[in-house]
């Protein structure tokens, strides 16, 4: 990788461009204080994209994201496009876009920084101090087999169909991830699915169990079913260090986990690729969890912290800036410990602020520390 590292910046649609400026706000000031340098280039996606260009991401939009090293994405959709095509859909281009760069494993931390431990909706003592990952495959699963569809019978009733599928080396390549993520944390991973009322399950258990033996002995490797899995988050969910899933399965518990900590506003994702067999990089993509909120779109009251703790894992994954990472990961303690806060985590006694001052707020901690 070149010292000038390349982004793109696809805002989205809703509070998605709010965020998102904020985030540049954050680029800005590492290129200014000589901690990296960046090109950065911006485009649309999901409804933006439909306004402007009549698709959700266009071809030159794809070969970019391809081209660059990293890309950060804001949120798409939204009631505006309710009634367009189902295959032209705001979201159709964020699934084009991870299938297109083969972005594999969705990384979903949960992470309970002290200053919101009363905010969860949990009592402080069981997410206090919470700190786990969710490794969710995201490009295989129920959301892409084949045969889909929905198709009509000879008696005239309608028939959904969607197909779970997965092959060995899905499995083991977004297993690898979670097992080398478990290596850098507690050195423990929990394997979820339903193997015993699916095959796709079973095969599951039986490559990460194989995959741990060959490969990962020094780390643990435990099993839960998926509906289990979601009673333990709720009851003890510090007992989880890494939980690795199938795509529909790590869809809900990625949004049960995000919930523990007690604003969606606060949570960041990374999607991330295979290495490249010359450079070593993995394509990267990653953005907020929150959505596009269109019902606050253009108030300037959305919390950006999510948009730039992505930014964070983009400079931890993609660019091997640790360092800067952790800088920006404790400069939104410490302004979750002192500063205003936006309305979705506004507490007695503490000023509510909006978008752009949080974004001052966290500039000032980021020249403090």
């Amino acid at each position: 990788m070149s010292d000038t590292k390349t982004l793109l910046l696809l805002p989205g649609d809703g509070i998605g461009p709010e965020v998102m400026t904020q985030a540049k706000r954050v680029l800005d000031w590492l290129q200014k204080t000589g901690r990296a340098s960046f090109t950065v280039f911006e485009d649309h996606a999901g409804g933006a994209a439909i306004d402007a260009y009549g698709v959700p991401v266009t071809d030159a939009t794809v070969a970019k994201a391809k081209e660059v090293d990293a890309v950060l994405f804001g949120s798409v959709g939204g009631p505006k496009w309710d009634k367009v095509p189902f295959e032209i859909r705001p979201e159709a281009g964020l699934l084009r876009l991870r299938t297109e760069l083969q972005v594999f494993a969705n990384l979903r931390p949960a992470k309970v920084f002290d200053a919101l431990a009363d905010a969860s909706s949990l009592k402080p003592e069981l997410v206090r101090g919470l700190d786990l990952m969710i490794v969710r495959e995201c490009i295989g699963g129920i959301y892409f087999g084949t045969p889909r569809g929905i198709e009509t019978l000879p008696n005239g009733e309608q028939r959904g169909i969607n197909t779970e599928i997965y092959t060995t080396h899905e499995i083991q390549r977004v297993g690898r991830v979670a097992f080398e993520l478990a290596r850098k944390r507690q050195g423990r991973v929990c394997s979820v699915e339903k193997a015993n009322v699916m095959e796709a399950g079973l095969l599951w258990r039986q490559v990460m169990t194989k995959l741990q033996a060959d490969e990962y002995p020094d780390v643990a490797l435990s099993h839960m079913y998926a509906d289990n899995c979601a009673m333990q988050l709720a009851k003890n969910p510090k007992q989880f260090d890494v939980i690795v899933t199938g795509n529909l399965f790590g869809d809900i518990l990625s949004d049960l986990a995000a919930m523990l900590t007690g604003s969606l506003g606060l949570l960041p994702s990374a999607t991330l690729g295979a290495p490249n067999a010359t450079t070593g990089r993995r394509a990267g993509f990653y953005e907020p969890i929150h959505g596009s909120a269109p019902d606050i779109a253009g108030k300037g009251v959305a919390n950006p912290l999510a948009q730039i703790l992505s930014l964070a894992l983009l400079l931890r994954y993609s660019f091997d800036m640790e360092a800067e990472a952790t800088l920006i990961e404790t400069a939104v303690e410490r302004v979750l410990a002192k500063a205003g806060r936006t309305p979705d985590i506004a507490v007695p006694g503490r000023p509510v602020i909006s978008t752009t001052e949080m974004g001052d707020a966290l500039l000032a901690e980021l020249e403090a520390i």
